[in-house]
């Protein structure tokens, strides 16, 4: 729905409200019209209840509200008498009606001073689960989100196992689009492995589907900073439209709302307005070769040869791999070998093993076309080396578009802007309408990995729109390396460490271990002071 439609359901609301709680209203010494006015009927209604006046704002953030509502109705029948097990049950599973039922038909009275917490235990215990979702739920959603690294394509930047703190404020949080969905679960329901949203996800039903009327159009409160060149992004998969993800071709038959699309995490190698292209796997940008920050770490693949009469033990690799500090492992033959992904400084350390006769950079042809690289069309015969050069798109610029670029931006045209776009003869349809230019209305990025040749990033499915963003990683709160063993399991000097600054890496550990020892302290203190 637009926000004019959200707008007239919002209201329409209000009056269903209103109609099954102004004698309730009334009963508990308040003006009956007051239910019918919205914002002003929550604050007195939280009045009635004796709840906390803040939980106005918990019904009006999406998601979170899924697991508010409820709670209201049975606070509502509480507050009037009805505090039995049936009486809650009905009040849930009507949907908040049973309180029409209160309102003209059962003789209630309103319990005035009625305790805040409930009397049975099950009782207390259902309340602080319901209040601990709902926090934990805002928090997730508007302040900060887990995230864990799962693969290899930032690697030395940000290891496999990493977990990280993400923050929603840098750039804005975006609220949740996808409104019928479970809160602090993503796109699957842990261990049912079901969705965990309501949504039509098949392409030919998606105009005619009641349940995706209820997707709210992209919105997200200001934030403090706007995405930076080579800064680490956590932002949806625009390519999660597929049930075989490894297919970026341009025929879907499967669809994912845009905040339940797959979290990935990639460096901002390309800003809005950019001219990015790729040479021998280094970005240029505008011309000039990308510089990355100190704690990135470019990482190819590398050829070798074994020396005559030399071996490499087999069983070693492992050791190896660690020892060298090879990324993904090193593929061996009788008479040659490849690091799968490896800095130039690993490489050149490797160089010097006793079995090794050369070692060099592999080298991707730029006459080798990639058929799975953007835009995925033969005009184009880039490949993971050699990509570009390509314009990014900016809000509000305009570029020319015409049949030889229209590969490199119709999905940003179509699929994230709502156009019909197509091409007939020699010219260009938008919304059935020729054209030669179009201007866009939102900021696009180009995402990549420093795992150059080991990476699905942009160089597979194109430009990521300003509402894929999720936010920033800012902060590496557990480390963990399935390799190692006992204590070694954990990254002791990645725990409590920064993402992003220069220099070298810190770990905050000791520090925050020694803050949380000095407020335990602290508070037996005073609380042993205070009795």
């Amino acid at each position: 729905m637009t926000l004019t439609e959200w707008f007239y359901f919002g209201l329409f609301l209000q009056i269903i409200h209103g109609l099954g709680t102004w004698k309730l209203y009334q009963k508990a010494g308040q003006k009956p019209w007051t239910a019918f006015i919205p914002i002003y009927n929550a604050i007195v209604l939280f009045k009635i209840l004796n709840r906390p006046w803040y939980w106005i704002f918990f019904i009006f953030l999406p998601v979170i509200n899924c697991v508010m509502f409820p709670v209201i109705w049975v606070e509502t029948a509480r507050s009037f008498g009805k505090n039995k097990t049936t009486d809650t049950v009905i009040a849930v599973l009507s949907l908040g009606f049973y309180s029409y039922y209160l309102n003209y038909v059962a003789d209630v009275q309103h319990l005035k001073d009625r305790a805040r917490e409930p009397k049975s235990s099950l009782g207390q215990f259902v309340n602080s689960v319901l209040f601990a979702i709902v926090v934990a739920s805002t928090v997730h959603i508007y302040f900060m989100q887990p995230f864990v690294i799962p693969s290899s394509s930032l690697e030395k930047s940000l290891l496999v196992g990493d977990f990280l703190i993400v923050s929603k404020m840098h750039y804005g949080a975006r609220v949740p689009m996808t409104t019928l969905s479970l809160p602090m679960v993503h796109d699957t329901i842990p261990f049912a492995n079901k969705k965990s949203y309501l949504f039509n996800d098949r392409i030919e039903e998606q105009s005619s589907s009641w349940l995706n009327k209820f997707q709210l159009p992209y919105l997200r409160i200001p934030g403090w900073e706007k995405v930076k060149r080579n800064e680490i992004v956590v932002f949806n998969q625009p390519a999660d439209t597929l049930l075989d993800m490894n297919d970026f071709t341009p025929d879907r038959n499967y669809y994912k709302p845009i905040d339940k699309k797959t979290n990935l995490v990639k460096r901002c190698v390309g800003l809005p307005g950019d001219s990015l292209e790729i040479r021998d796997g280094f970005v240029f940008i505008n011309g000039k070769q990308n510089v990355l920050p100190e704690r990135a770490k470019l990482q190819f693949s590398y050829d070798g040869t074994i020396k005559k009469d030399k071996t490499f033990n087999r069983s070693i690799d492992n050791r190896l791999k660690t020892y060298y500090d090879i990324t993904d492992g090193i593929q061996m033959s009788n008479v040659a070998f490849r690091l799968a992904a490896a800095t130039k400084e690993n490489a050149a350390k490797f160089k010097n093993h006793p079995s090794v006769e050369s070692i060099k950079k592999m080298s991707i042809p730029q006459s080798t076309p990639d058929a799975s690289t953007f835009p995925q069309d033969v005009a184009f015969p880039w490949n993971m080396a050699y990509f570009g050069p390509v314009y990014i798109p900016k809000k509000g610029v305009s570029i020319a578009i015409n049949t030889d670029n229209l590969p490199l931006y119709k999905r940003a045209i179509s699929e994230y802007e709502g156009n019909s776009i197509y091409a007939k003869g020699n010219q260009v349809y938008i919304n059935g309408e020729i054209t030669t230019e179009y201007n866009f209305k939102q900021d696009y990025y180009w995402m990549m990995g420093d795992n150059r040749y080991n990476s699905i990033d942009a160089r597979r499915w194109g430009f990521v729109p300003e509402n894929h963003i999720v936010g920033k990683p800012v902060f590496i709160w557990m480390s963990w390396n399935s390799y190692g063993k006992g204590l070694d399991k954990i990254r002791w000097n990645r725990v409590f460490t920064t993402v992003h600054p220069e220099g070298p890496r810190r770990s905050y550990l000791i520090p925050f271990l020694a803050v949380l020892l000095l407020n335990y302290g602290y508070r037996k203190w005073y609380k042993r002071k205070a009795t």
